[in-house]
């Protein structure tokens, strides 16, 4: 069974994402989109808005994968970008898991028996 990993990453924008406008923030987020998330259809990605009910991060993203050097690859590519560069967001908090993981574990402990 394969596994699939989910990754919970929190982060603050910054006063420089937030000085851009609506359309330069859209502009640059379908170039990430184009440009990085394209190149790695394995991993797939939801974003989320915060703000308005926490104040411990002002978003949250949600990689979703099979293939681990997908999503190790897809961060390095988003860490040379202005994203993180400018940087345009800061990271949290990153919360890795793996989905019915405790099912493989039982099912470890059967065929251990």
């Amino acid at each position: 069974m394969p596994r699939k990993y989910t990754f919970f990453i929190h982060m603050n924008a910054t006063k420089e994402w937030l000085s851009l406008s609506r359309d330069d923030r859209e502009n640059y987020f379908s170039h990430i989109k184009t440009e990085i998330f394209a190149k790695y259809p394995s991993v797939s990605v939801r974003l989320y808005d915060v703000e308005a009910f926490s104040t411990k991060c002002s978003d949250i993203a949600v990689y979703e994968t099979e293939n681990i050097q997908d999503y190790y690859f897809m961060i390095d590519a988003l860490r040379d970008s202005k994203i993180y560069t400018v940087p345009y967001f800061e990271i949290v908090d990153i919360f890795p898991t793996i989905e019915d993981g405790f099912v493989e574990y039982e099912s470890s402990l059967s065929s251990n028996a």
